[in-house]
């Protein structure tokens, strides 16, 4: 079934623009850490956008995901405003974790946003255990788990997928593979043509999509959730998809050619997607200028938001600390 055949031109274009939005704020992270605005790392997401994308406008609000160290777009297309996400990375009290928790620990239960994870492979146990929820109350939710290719060799991956098997959890496992952990290729930390193939070991289904194409993520990751719905237990899916920047912004690339970069950046889903709604008669050229605009707006009064909002107070330093 093409699950995208019931997608609207209004979804779709703000499909579009969410990508946008996304690839529009990280670029607006990259220049503030320039200017020393925002402290600590930033893990870019640009190249990526894709597979957040399609893979959150298959969910219901009320549907969960556990996000990574790179996670500002899992935020943006759950529904995640830019203005407190801004506030949060710029240190302010307005920020969705009161501006102590910084890039990498994001969350929103409101809409489902169960919080970026520092720790690789850190949010797989989370969803995991997110999917335990879900049955032991009855509902109809699932969990989208995102992670990075570096995290399948992680105990806690193995673990987690283990228990969601047998215990048969609606539970949707991501691996947004984009070629490297860190610094080392994937092909150099797993003996495996697919990282999709290690769900034989627990007797789930695994899939691959291209995780540059927001439609085919959409459609692949749609089938999945309403599998999961429908008690089929849960799903390993393979995106294969590539970040533009480095691990962080100290990563000079070193370890892979600009050749590789020029092919993927061929591949970036915004403009396929752009010229895929053009042909389709969803949009001009004016109006893709105008969402260009909106994400401009947009991301500039979030940009002034954080900087007119207050940083938290001393006294409330060990407030909201568990551990």
């Amino acid at each position: 079934m093409n699950y995208s055949e019931r997608l609207t031109k209004e979804d779709k274009l703000d499909m579009l623009y969410k990508m946008m939005l996304i690839r529009g704020f990280e670029e607006k992270v990259e220049e503030l850490f320039s200017l020393n605005l925002i402290h600590g790392s930033t893990h870019l997401y640009i190249g990526q956008e894709a597979t957040a994308v399609g893979s959150c406008k298959a969910l219901n609000k009320d549907d969960y995901i556990t996000s990574t160290h790179r996670g500002h777009g899992h935020c943006i297309a759950k529904g995640g405003d830019v203005k407190y996400m801004m506030a949060e990375l710029l240190g302010r009290k307005t920020g969705y974790c009161k501006g102590k928790g910084g890039s990498m620990h994001i969350a929103d239960i409101n809409i489902g946003i169960l919080g970026a994870n520092g720790v690789v492979g850190g949010g797989i146990p989370i969803a995991t255990g997110a999917g335990l929820s879900i049955k032991m109350r009855g509902t109809k939710q699932v969990v989208v788990c995102f992670f990075g290719d570096g995290a399948v060799n992680q105990g806690s991956f193995h673990e987690s997928l283990n228990l969601a098997s047998i215990w048969n959890l609606p539970v949707i496992y991501i691996i947004e593979n984009n070629l490297y952990g860190m610094s080392m290729a994937v092909s150099k930390a797993v003996k495996l043509e697919r990282l999709a193939d290690r769900a034989k070991a627990y007797n789930i289904p695994g899939i691959v999509m291209d995780g540059n194409d927001v439609i085919a993520v959409y459609d692949t990751v749609s089938e999945a959730v309403e599998k999961a719905r429908n008690g089929e237990g849960p799903i390993l899916i393979e995106s294969l998809t590539y970040r533009w920047r480095g691990h962080s912004r100290s990563d000079a690339r070193a370890y892979r050619t600009r050749e590789e970069e020029a092919e993927w950046r061929e591949k970036c889903p915004i403009r396929r997607f752009k010229d895929r709604l053009i042909a389709e008669g969803l949009l001009t050229e004016e109006g893709f200028k105008e969402l260009q605009k909106k994400v401009d707006d947009d991301l500039n009064n979030a940009v002034e938001f954080a900087k007119a909002s207050p940083f938290p107070d001393p006294e409330d330093l060990l407030s909201d600390v568990y551990a």
